[in-house]
């Protein structure tokens, strides 16, 4: 029975990336682009760039990619559903979060 659930759930997760994917083209090459940073980061760079990056502007193109998010609340959600988990690990990896 659970592994029925598993498999259940694992193919409803397939089919709502897929409709992201096909919804949200560019959303996913950024979200692509975001995971790849993250898995190919050390924890030193990572660090490196969080301290850096503070009380400095975001770039233009990050600014309206936000801008993007926020006007268009399934986007947002399709994105956070396809970078959370990479994000956190790898956060989560380096001590960034408890």
């Amino acid at each position: 029975m659970t592994r029925q659930l598993t498999i259940i759930a694992a193919l409803a997760a397939t089919l709502v990336a897929g409709t992201a994917h096909a919804q949200y083209p560019i959303m996913d090459r950024v979200a692509s682009k975001v995971i790849e940073k993250y898995q190919t980061s050390t924890c030193q760079q990572l660090w490196q760039e969080k301290a850096q990056k503070q009380g400095q502007p975001k770039p233009e193109m990050e600014q309206r990619a936000i801008q993007m998010l926020q006007q268009d609340p399934q986007m947002r959600q399709a994105f956070f559903d396809r970078v959370a988990a990479p994000i956190v690990n790898k956060m989560f990896e380096c001590g960034m979060i408890p």
